[in-house]
């Protein structure tokens, strides 16, 4: 068409070029470049004044003295779900922008569906569909048991009548599934581009904060797991969170990889049943639950995620290889961490992983990111690898050093206290976080230890 033309942007850093590269020559992403089409200078320069005059403005800017800057008191909604409002810093905050992301089927529409129940009893909610129809929304909520109260409906992909609908309901929570689907008519390419998302997510987010309108929008993944669209998507929102979990397995994760008005280290745990998502508020139950007793390659280790303590199960499997390269596998651990905590014990005791297969997980699909998991790591490995078995009622943390000493890790009181209740007895920690302040916990018995040299001497003893 005249005045169109097609070139290729790439989606994390927006360079633009005339011609498909495998590379980006500015960031150096591959495979990082998506086909749109643009209009050339005069016909686009007709619709900039247009477009922009969209964009509400955010008042009279003027410069303001540092000094006479005022903390605002950001009002919180819960949303009836407590593990979300701790992901997102205790509740929805008035004026904010969120967006989820998670693989398709994850749950997305469904918990958004069901935070719509508590929020239109105080609050009135615009639904916005560009996915399904209004019928099939009203199937989930009958499912779901949601009552619609103060919820609206729209079903509806272009960002200019959203906007218009918008006015006139005037509503305190919009939610949009997804950000993908939506289009604006000043822009001549198709839906899910990166011209036609960063144009759409603009107007959600100006609108929001000139209203003070709360916004939650849904993102699709790419087949790399990454938010699908520009990368200045998240740098444009106020949040974003990730839902993470398996098909298989009937538990899912949300966090939040940023936040602008609360912690990214806080996780959500929910299990989806037939009714919707249940949020467990004892995660270290639900990934303790069904452990086998009396099995070698089996170490129990608390971990902090924000401001609580989870205890986790890790297991692994040593098994004698017939071929010159034995295999390595982890799920839930770094896999360069792995290496690194298998290369200690080889060099420090000797043992002979280089002549078996090494296999490693974490149960219930919990990521262990810290470094105060090495210990119970390098355990588990020593208890499959020599059959020891591991008591049940024992749990370590701690964070190995390459000449196998134990370093010192943080919030140990709170860890040991969470393993006490779950009725552990016996808790290997490291020797310089008790040095100076003697810990006591009553009814767990805790074990210093300087390096991985006294933890073998140790499990001797116990078999």
């Amino acid at each position: 068409m005249k005045g169109l033309k097609t070139i290729y942007i790439c989606s994390q850093c927006e360079h633009k070029t005339p011609k498909w590269m495998g590379k980006c020559p500015a960031c150096g992403a591959w495979n990082s470049f998506v086909e749109d089409v643009v209009e050339t200078a005069p016909a686009a320069s007709e619709k900039i004044a247009k477009r922009v005059s969209m964009i509400p403005s955010l008042g009279d800017n003027r410069a303001v003295g540092f000094q006479d800057l005022e903390i605002p008191e950001y009002m919180r909604q819960n949303t009836g779900l407590n593990e979300l409002d701790r992901v997102l810093g205790g509740g929805l905050v008035h004026g904010s922008v969120v967006l989820l992301s998670g693989e398709p089927g994850i749950g997305k529409s469904t918990l958004l569906m069901q935070i719509c129940d508590v929020l239109g009893g105080t609050r009135k909610v615009l639904y916005i569909s560009g996915e399904e129809s209004g019928g099939q929304l009203k199937l989930r909520a009958k499912r779901l048991g949601v009552m619609g109260k103060n919820l609206f409906i729209l079903t509806e992909t272009n960002i200019e009548n959203i906007l218009k609908e918008a006015e006139k309901i005037q509503p305190d929570v919009m939610i949009v599934d997804s950000i993908q689907t939506m289009y604006s008519a000043s822009v001549n390419s198709t839906p899910g581009s990166v011209t036609q998302v960063k144009e759409t997510a603009l107007s959600l987010i100006n609108n929001a904060k000139s209203k003070g309108m709360s916004v939650i929008m849904v993102g699709h993944v790419n087949k790399e797991g990454s938010i699908a669209g520009p990368k200045v998507l998240e740098h444009m929102v106020d949040a974003v969170l990730y839902f993470e979990g398996e098909r298989q397995q009937a538990y899912r994760i949300i966090r939040a990889i940023k936040n602008r008005y609360g912690s990214t280290n806080e996780i959500g745990v929910f299990e989806m049943t037939d009714k919707g998502l249940l949020e467990v508020e004892n995660p270290s139950e639900m990934l303790l639950a069904g452990r086998p007793k009396n099995i070698s390659g089996n170490c129990a280790v608390c971990t902090m995620e924000g401001t609580r303590p989870l205890i986790a199960e890790i297991q692994a499997l040593v098994a004698p290889t017939a071929f010159p390269a034995p295999r390595r596998t982890t799920n839930g651990i770094d896999y360069n961490r792995m290496c690194l905590i298998i290369a200690v014990l080889e060099k420090r005791l000797g043992l002979k992983f280089y002549q078996n297969d090494v296999y490693l997980n974490v149960i219930g699909g919990l990521k262990l990111d810290e470094p105060a998991s090495d210990l119970s790591v390098a355990m588990a490995l020593i208890s499959s690898m020599t059959d020891r078995i591991i008591p049940d009622n024992l749990i370590a943390v701690g964070e190995l050093g390459l000449a196998g000493e134990c370093r010192a890790v943080s919030n140990l009181e709170q860890r040991v206290k969470e393993a006490a209740r779950l009725g552990f007895t016996h808790a290997i920690v490291p020797y310089r976080n008790i040095e100076k302040r003697k810990l006591i916990c009553e009814g767990i018995e805790i074990v210093p230890v300087r390096g991985i040299y006294e933890v073998l001497n140790m499990m001797k003893q116990e078999s």
